[in-house]
């Protein structure tokens, strides 16, 4: 299938030869997608990403050298733009909450269902936050939010961004949220900014774990 140039560029960073080829054919099935290249560890990714601007990747966490976690400091230490979704075997909270806490925006096992890898790429790449139900789970229980259990963050926020934070909590990005809204792109992202200021968070992914945490996602 011939590249697009509105396609959802990928790059699959694993250590293992059959799990990348795998990766590959499912991905290079489904429309919309191209696989722009794939490495074998997190040095790789990281000079790969720099040379081709992918807009996801697809990261494992247990590589030899740099690891998973690595590879997304060095993404962030490049200003990569990419989005990072980790696909990976393992549900040990020791490695869950470091690669959220990284800068993942999602977190799915390689046992995926194709269709679903495909969903989960295209969610990512729309800027929501994607975690199997397990993984929600281990994050909440170990307390790995980036604020504090106490209430003043959530007391400083303004009715209205309270109703942004819900819907980040979504998954829902800031196009969505003007619309659901009724408010301009620009009066969101203002909004946005006041709520990471206000939650001592780094970005949307954390916003979204914290609204998670204390109960707002789960709102009606």
């Amino acid at each position: 299938m011939a590249a697009r140039p509105d396609d959802i560029r990928v790059l699959i960073a694993d250590d293992h030869r059959m799990v990348r080829q795998g990766l590959r054919t499912f991905l290079e099935l489904q429309d919309g997608v191209e696989v722009v290249g794939e490495a074998a560890d997190g040095a790789e990714c990281a000079a790969l990403a720099a040379e081709l601007a992918p807009d996801v990747i697809l990261l494992d966490l247990v590589m030899p050298g740099v690891d998973g976690v690595g590879a997304m400091e060095l993404l962030r230490e490049a200003g990569s733009t990419a989005r990072v979704l980790v696909v990976t075997s393992f549900t040990d909270r020791r490695m869950i909450v470091p690669a959220i806490r990284a800068g993942a925006r999602g977190y799915v096992y390689k046992d995926v269902d194709p269709a679903a890898l495909a969903t989960a790429v295209r969610s990512v790449h729309a800027g929501h936050v994607l975690l199997e139900p397990e993984v929600a789970a281990a994050l909440l229980d170990s307390g790995s939010g980036s604020a504090s259990d106490s209430g003043p963050q959530a007391a400083s926020l303004t009715a209205r961004e309270r109703e942004v934070l819900l819907l980040i909590a979504q998954g829902r990005s800031n196009r969505e949220i003007a619309r659901t809204l009724v408010l301009a792109e620009k009066t969101v992202k203002t909004h946005v900014s006041n709520i990471l200021m206000k939650l001592g968070v780094a970005d949307r992914t954390q916003a979204a774990l914290w609204a998670v945490r204390h109960g707002i996602g789960s709102q009606d």
